[in-house]
């Protein structure tokens, strides 16, 4: 992981919030949700690539 990221509690409550109602828009299933969620990361990871020229490769874990 690149960066840990710390929430305070009204951050939280908000990231749920947006949380559940994404679930929701999936018929209340979580695994599709979060399949869905990591084709949308995909695509905007490559259009910041395309905006940013080249990307760094992701270490390897020994």
């Amino acid at each position: 992981m690149d960066h840990i990221v710390r929430l305070n509690s009204r951050q939280e409550a908000a990231l749920q919030s947006t949380a559940d109602k994404f679930i929701a828009l999936h018929k209340g299933d979580p695994v599709k949700a979060l399949k869905e969620m990591i084709v949308l990361n995909g695509h905007l990871q490559q259009r910041l690539d395309a905006l940013s020229g080249t990307r760094q490769k992701p270490s390897r874990l020994a």
